[in-house]
This record gives structure tokens, C-alpha cells and sequence, in this order.
């Protein structure tokens, strides 16, 4: 019985894989015939494998063998009576355009007929498959999306060979229009034009330290218009704005001689160009970046004025909550302007193709790394916009955190600045802030009652002190005082020491309430020291130190 069981699950598995393998996809392009306008390949022509390919195209290209070098191109698309003098020229002009805005990582680029790659992510859509297409690079071409690719092609019952698909050859001549040499380079003379070091030309040493020389001339020139624009302007807000435009319109100048130079005079070379194009890009969002940040930050200074502390006032609530909703829309222009530059430096740098594969097979345990890196950071950011959002503690506000009594000066990304009475400033993460329970004392009306606690002996008049007291209050500045009537005098406990008696005091401004409590309590106690020395009678409690405490 075991043995028919077996029997029968070996041809299951038989006619299994016969099937799979008669509706398996070829993994080459069938073709009757290639390039039947060109001679014989010779044998140095060596397209077996995508590497040995493009190792021909640089080999040949290197000797000036452009007529060998077109057997690498599809030149289907040309009439054959055409294919031996238009295949020299654009394989000579994919050259130029492979060497001045591609970058070959040798180390990846497959060496096998198949096109297999051993070391490929078993996550990707053709891990442990024969390829047949191959995308070397990607470029923009009149702005659209070009790539560069290789493909495997079968003539006959010949062997597959990899060659640049005639897509690719049709898309040659736009590339070269736009990453060919400029007019600048063409007028140059042609020891100039030959390679030197690190596979740049000579001109390449001289161009950017150039242009790079260019447009710090172009940032310097800014740089003084700026100062004597901000020394003439004759109003506070126009030398606000100059100054807060300064810095940014010296990177944007500088960036843009840089994009300028770049793309019109200098066309360097892959290996510049994935740094310059990068740089250019980084300018300028950095450019948008500081700018939005300093008219923001002119903009709430001239909301919040000379004194912040002024804020606190209840005459300013309206204030507190435009200056904190423009900290909110600060915070969310610029996240979004970072998002958003983020995105266009990654599109230009076009990082991902020149580092590999390997960098992407490692890219999950690089985000875990810099995720927990920067969970701080990131935590803090998210916790500011939630107070500009909820309007817990605005710009302004008096509050009491952690026994210091102070207002809130700024609310930042990572951090909050609160300034203290006496004039010191604390600096508490977001975090930390909202995770601690403070009291706000302008949150929803100024108003406040300022609680004075004495500590009596029983046998005290107690319409004595209401008394005293209503005096100190009428005593008072009117204006910095709440409704009177909110002030009273009521015994709220009592020990072997005597009686706690607390005196209430309404006051208008949580600014200035401190300085009203202060001033009450003084008068109040000359009051009751008054009212001892007329009757004769202790009213404060006596006792030992030890006692007391």
C-alpha cells in the first residue's frame, strides 16, 4: 500500500513541474532577427551577461570602437541601410549621457547569463527568477521619467545576449539633448574635455570651483544688500522683515547660481551630480524652511510685543490666543515644508539606485534605528502641536509649574519656555509639560481669588478682623481688584495651636495678583498687630519652634 502511496505522489509531483515549466514565461525576448543593418559581431563584443555588456560599451568606448560598440544597441527601430552609421553615434551618445548622470554599482549588476541575483530580498517581486529586463538608471526626459534599461533578447536559436532594449535607443537622442555637453563645454579646447582623476574631466576641476566661487560672490552681494536695506528702512516692521527674509534669500541666491550653473553652463559628470543635484535641492527647501520660520517668528513678536508679559493682562486673551495658533501653523508649515523637501531631495538625489539593493534589504533595521533615535523628538513635536491645538497653556499664560510660579514665553517644537517671576527662565520639554499637572491661572477668565492664611488664637474678634480687613481692601488699588464683595474672612480649621483663618482676596489681573496679595497681607497684619496693641490681647499663637514645626 506504501509503495503505490508513493507511486503515485512521485507522478503527482511529475506531472506537476511539467505543467509549471510548459506555461513558465522564457526569460529572454524572442527575436528573428537584431541589427541586420550592422557586420558580424566581432569577438570583442561580449553581451552574455548584463555586466560583461556594459563592460563592452565602456571597453570599446574606451579604444573609440564606436561602430563594435553598436551591437550593444536594439537598432530595430532604424532602417538596417541606416543601422551602421546611426548606431555609432548613439551608442557614443549613450555613453556621454551613462557617464555624466549615471552611477554603476558594479557590485550589483548581475554577472550570469540569467540574470539571477543570489543576494536579492526574498521579499522582492523577483527574488529567484531569471530576469530579462533590467533598469539601470532613471532619468527625466523632456519631464518624463526615462529609464535606462538592459534586456536579454533570443534570435533565432541563438544564444540570449543583453543589449539596450530599442525603447532605451529611441530615448538616447532627448537624453543627450539634455545631459549632453553644453555650448560652454563644446567651445572648450579638447584636452580640457579628456578625463584626469576619479574619472572627471580636467574642466570639471576648474568649472565648479567656479561656479562655487560664483555663487558666494552672488550671497555676499545679498548679504550687503540686506544690511544696508535693514540700516535705511525707517519703521521697526521693515527692519523685522529684512532681517527675517536675510538668511533665507542668501541661501535661495546661492542655491539658485548653483541650479543655474548646473543645468545651463556646467554639466558634470554622474559622481558631481549626485551631489550637486542633492545640494540644490537641500537649498532650497532649507531657503522656504527659515524663511517661513522668521516671518513667523516677526510676526508673533509683533503680536506678542516688547513685554510678553503683557500677555498675561486680561486685556490681552485675544492676543494670547492668536499668538498660540500662529505657533500652531508655524509648527505645521514647517513639518510640512520638511515632509515635502524631504521628498523632492530623495527624488533628485535618485540615492536608492546608486546604493544598491543592499541598502533597501537593510532599510527596515535603519528605520527601527533611527525611529528609536529619535521617538524623543519626534514625541515632543507631536505634544507642542497638541498644546497649540488644545490651547491648554497658551503664549502669555500665568501658570504654576512645579512651585514656580511664571508665563509662557514660547512654545517650541522640543521644548517650552517659561519665565519665572523674578525674571529667570526654565526650559521643560514638551513631554514633561503636559505629562505634569500645572495650574493655569488665565485658562478661560484672568480672574482669580488670592487666598491669605493666617493662623489665630480662638478667643479672636473675628468682626475685628472683618473689619481690618475690609479697610485693607478698600485700601487697595481698585483697578487690580476683582468684585469686592468676593472678599471675605472665613475660619476654615482648627488645632491644639489655634484657629486657621483665611482672608480672600479678588483679584483682576493673575499678573499682578501676586504683588496685590503681597501688599494685602502687609497692611492686614499691621492691622492685627494694631488691634493687640490697643486691646492688649495676643492674637497670634505662640509657640516653640519645635512645636511648630
Amino acid at each position: 500500500m506504501k509503495i503505490w502511496m508513493t507511486f503515485f505522489s512521485s507522478l503527482a509531483i511529475s506531472l506537476l513541474l511539467s505543467l509549471t515549466l510548459a506555461f513558465a514565461e522564457t526569460p529572454y525576448f524572442e527575436r528573428d532577427v537584431l541589427n541586420e543593418g550592422l557586420p558580424e559581431a566581432p569577438e570583442t563584443v561580449d553581451r552574455s551577461t548584463p555586466r560583461q555588456t556594459l563592460e563592452t560599451l565602456f571597453r570599446l568606448a574606451g579604444k573609440g570602437a564606436w561602430d563594435d560598440a553598436a551591437h550593444v544597441l536594439d537598432l530595430s527601430g532604424i532602417e538596417p541601410s541606416m543601422q551602421q552609421y546611426v548606431g555609432a553615434d548613439l551608442v557614443r551618445k549613450l555613453k556621454i549621457v551613462i557617464d555624466r548622470k549615471v552611477i554603476v554599482d558594479w557590485g550589483v549588476l548581475v554577472d550570469r547569463p540569467d540574470g539571477f541575483d543570489a543576494d536579492e530580498s526574498n521579499r522582492s517581486a523577483t527574488a529567484g527568477m531569471a530576469r530579462k529586463s533590467l533598469r539601470l538608471w532613471t532619468l527625466s526626459a523632456d519631464k518624463v521619467p526615462t529609464d535606462i534599461r538592459l534586456e536579454r533578447v533570443r534570435v533565432g536559436t541563438g544564444d540570449p545576449v543583453w543589449i539596450f532594449p530599442r525603447q532605451t535607443v529611441e530615448d538616447i537622442v532627448p537624453l543627450f539633448a539634455a545631459y549632453g555637453p553644453s555650448r560652454f563645454e563644446t567651445s572648450l579646447p579638447e584636452w580640457l574635455t579628456e578625463e584626469s582623476a576619479w574619472e572627471l574631466m580636467r574642466w570639471e576641476f576648474i568649472g565648479l570651483p567656479m561656479l562655487m566661487l560664483l555663487a558666494g560672490v552672488a550671497g555676499w552681494g545679498v548679504y550687503r544688500l540686506a544690511r544696508i536695506a535693514e540700516r535705511a528702512s525707517n519703521s521697526r516692521i521693515a527692519g523685522r522683515v529684512v532681517g527675517a527674509t536675510r538668511t533665507p534669500l542668501i541661501i535661495a541666491t546661492v542655491t539658485t547660481v548653483l541650479w543655474w550653473g548646473v543645468t545651463t553652463i556646467f554639466v558634470f559628470s554622474g559622481k558631481l551630480d549626485a551631489i550637486l543635484s542633492p545640494a540644490v535641492a537641500i537649498g532650497f527647501v532649507t531657503a522656504s524652511l527659515m524663511l517661513v520660520m522668521n516671518v513667523f517668528e516677526a510676526i508673533l513678536d509683533r503680536v506678542v510685543g516688547s513685554e510678553n508679559i503683557d500677555l498675561a493682562h486680561r486685556q490681552g486673551a485675544r492676543q494670547r490666543a492668536t499668538a498660540t495658533r500662529l505657533a500652531a501653523v508655524r509648527r505645521i508649515l514647517a513639518v510640512t515644508i520638511f515632509l515635502v523637501g524631504a521628498g523632492i531631495v530623495l527624488s533628485t538625489a535618485n540615492w536608492f539606485p546608486s546604493l544598491g539593493y543592499s541598502l533597501l534589504a537593510s532599510a527596515g533595521a535603519i528605520t527601527l534605528v533611527v525611529g528609536f533615535a529619535a521617538r524623543r523628538i519626534l514625541g515632543n513635536m507631536l505634544a507642542s502641536l497638541q498644546i497649540a491645538l488644545n490651547q491648554s497653556a497658551r503664549i502669555g499664560d500665568r501658570v504654576v509649574f512645579k512651585d514656580h510660579l511664571c508665563h509662557v514665553e514660547r512654545i517650541n517644537f522640543t521644548f517650552v519656555q517659561l519665565r519665572d517671576w523674578d525674571g529667570t527662565r526654565l526650559v521643560v520639554p514638551v513631554e514633561e509639560f503636559i505629562s505634569e499637572t500645572f495650574e493655569n491661572w488665565t485658562l478661560k477668565e484672568p480672574e482669580m481669588l488670592r487666598i491669605l492664611k493666617f493662623k489665630l488664637k480662638p478667643e479672636v474678634d473675628m468682626d475685628a478682623l472683618r473689619s481690618a480687613f475690609a479697610e485693607v481692601i478698600d485700601g487697595l488699588d481698585q483697578d487690580e481688584l476683582d468684585d469686592t464683595s468676593k472678599a471675605k474672612v472665613v475660619v476654615t480649621g482648627q488645632d491644639v495651636f489655634g484657629i486657621d483663618v483665611w482672608f480672600y482676596v479678588p483679584c483682576q489681573d493673575p499678573n499682578t495678583s501676586w504683588d496685590v496679595a503681597c501688599d494685602a497681607r502687609e497692611q492686614l497684619i499691621s492691622k492685627i498687630n494694631a488691634i493687640e496693641t490697643d486691646r492688649s490681647v495676643a492674637i497670634f499663637p505662640e509657640a516653640a519652634a519645635a512645636e511648630a514645626a
